[in-house]
């Protein structure tokens, strides 16, 4: 029953959840100081200036036009860099309009001035951490010879930018670090892989005495199919080998919760598997987007690909052990397989397709 109770806390958590909010801080190094271009989602500067005048869902260039200022004054004030102990004189300039991965972006470009030594920076990155917490700032150091990303956070706010190569195992544990905040955050990720969760081992339990080694084993196969099969296409279309729309992959991932909320309230304990295998599949290219606006390193784009993917997956095991002896508990009480699991199954259903209807239609 505690479990039902973290469910339906993940249910109210995002109506309507897309891909966790990030901006894309691109730094280039001259003589002076810097230029760059900094992209950030016009839904999240919504929500914290209000572009969205006529309340409308639509931000139109009309709205964006007039504010784009205070945007830069507002951008630009949680974001300093410093060279020698002093800070750099920012400068915004031209605004434009990028369609990426998960939405719209406006793209502002910077300019800077620095004192002292231009080959190390200090970065404070503050943009959004004050409204939403599970934001990321992506910073790409591009000094013309090589790319360095990293990633800040309410708990890792600055960072020092240096033309001198980043250590490998650094960029490493970053990319790691990210694909366990991606999972953790990605709230139809985990409602899909909850949906097969909660009615296994149920067949065991009918079948003979409540074992744990049945539902374990049973959580094992699942978990592993949903990672294979992620893991092919997150490979695939990281790598530029094989890609679909992201309204597509998202609808469909929206239509995977309807499918596993039906067979949770139908308490199907068959065919599991193969739904986790199946929709894996579009899953994995719903990780790939993540990538796909992150400007990593050719080089060692699979050195890269390979901590996402790790990182996705000891957060999804870290997801799973904390959820697997509350689900064996449950399921000893007639009440969670008469009562709670059906009406669990109604609840996902009910989200599982509004998130559909919203991505099929609304802006992405």
């Amino acid at each position: 029953m505690k479990f039902l109770g973290l469910l339906l806390l993940l249910l109210a958590s995002n109506a309507f959840a897309h891909k966790p909010s990030d901006s894309y801080l691109r730094v280039m190094p001259t003589a002076e100081g810097f230029t760059g271009e900094w992209r950030i989602a016009l839904r999240d500067l919504d929500a914290a200036l209000g572009l969205d005048a006529d309340e409308d869902r639509e931000i139109t260039w009309g709205e964006l036009r007039t504010r784009h200022a205070e945007i830069g004054n507002y951008a630009l004030s949680r974001l300093r860099i410093a060279s020698s102990g002093e800070s750099c004189l920012i400068s915004a300039g031209n605004h434009r309009v990028e369609k990426l991965s998960d939405g719209t972006y406006t793209v502002m470009s910077l300019s800077a001035s620095c004192h002292g030594s231009v080959s190390e920076w200090t970065l404070d990155y503050g943009l959004l951490f004050d409204i939403d917490p599970t934001h990321r700032g992506i910073v790409t150091l591009d000094d013309g010879r090589q790319l360095q990303t990293f990633v800040l956070s309410p708990e890792t706010r600055q960072m020092t930018l240096s033309s001198t190569s980043m250590n490998g195992a650094s960029q490493f544990m970053r990319m790691l670090e990210e694909g366990v905040h991606h999972i953790w955050t990605g709230f139809d990720h985990l409602l899909f892989l909850a949906a097969l969760l909660l009615p296994a081992g149920l067949r065991a339990l009918r079948e003979s005495s409540p074992s744990f080694r049945a539902l374990f084993k049973e959580v094992l196969w699942l978990v592993s199919a949903f990672t294979v099969a992620h893991s092919i296409t997150l490979s695939l279309a990281a790598l530029r080998i094989a890609s679909l729309p992201p309204r597509w992959v998202e609808t469909a991932i929206a239509v995977s919760i309807v499918v596993a909320g039906l067979r949770l309230q139908r308490s199907r304990p068959r065919g599991a598997i193969w739904i986790a295998f199946g929709f894996g599949l579009i899953h994995g290219f719903g990780f790939a987007n993540v990538l796909f606006d992150v400007e990593l390193p050719q080089g060692a784009l699979a050195l890269h690909l390979l901590a996402f993917n790790l990182g996705v997956e000891l957060g999804q095991c870290a997801v799973v052990a904390a959820v697997l002896p509350l689900l064996w508990y449950a399921q000893r009480f007639d009440v969670y397989r008469r009562v709670l699991m059906p009406i669990a199954g109604i609840l996902i259903v009910a989200v599982g397709t509004a998130w559909t209807i919203e991505r099929s239609t609304g802006p992405l």
